[in-house]
């Protein structure tokens, strides 16, 4: 599994706690801050996945 899928996922999980906290308390920065932090998570976490399947079709390729 690609570093950036496990990272992305954390960053986007963190982003979703802030962006809640942000909402809750009122604090329009910190919701904010949380979504944009979660959408970077997500294409962290996009990017991993794609490296993953690059991975995965050039061991096909050098296989068959």
């Amino acid at each position: 599994m690609d570093r950036n899928r496990v990272e992305g996922t954390k960053t986007e999980i963190k982003g979703a706690v802030k962006e809640v906290v942000g909402k809750v308390t009122g604090n329009k920065t910190k919701e904010v801050t949380g979504n944009v932090e979660k959408n970077v998570g997500k294409v962290q976490n996009a990017v991993g996945k794609a490296t993953d399947k690059a991975r995965a079709d050039i061991r096909k390729n050098n296989n068959s």
